[in-house]
């Protein structure tokens, strides 16, 4: 049996930019296909679950009314530390390889 609700209409959509990890992506996927619904409903329904039985979050919610949706431009990367992950991926690897070719060198 199926976890996530049937579809219901009149839900006002807005767009939001991520990135899954592999394997997620694949379960997202797998699941919208399972039940015939498109990975978007997966994600708002999957959201809309698991929140709703956190007490304490719905608790601070109801203290928080307001939005918490950052005003500029929608994004949240002011709060990112640190390189993205795809600059730090190719530098290491180039000076990975770099050090191998150079030790394999001096043998």
């Amino acid at each position: 049996m199926a976890l996530i609700k049937p579809r219901s209409r009149g839900k006002r959509l807005v767009r939001h930019r991520t990135r899954l990890d592999h394997e997620t992506n694949e379960t997202l996927y797998a699941y919208a296909l399972f039940i015939g619904e498109s990975t978007e409903y997966v994600l708002n329904q999957v959201i809309d679950t698991v929140l709703a039985r956190d007490k304490e979050f719905l608790q601070w919610r109801a203290d928080h009314p307001e939005s918490c949706v950052p005003t500029s431009g929608g994004s949240d990367r002011r709060r990112r530390r640190g390189p993205a992950p795809s600059s730090l991926t190719s530098a290491s690897h180039g000076s990975h390889r770099q050090a191998t070719l150079g030790s394999a060198d001096a043998h």
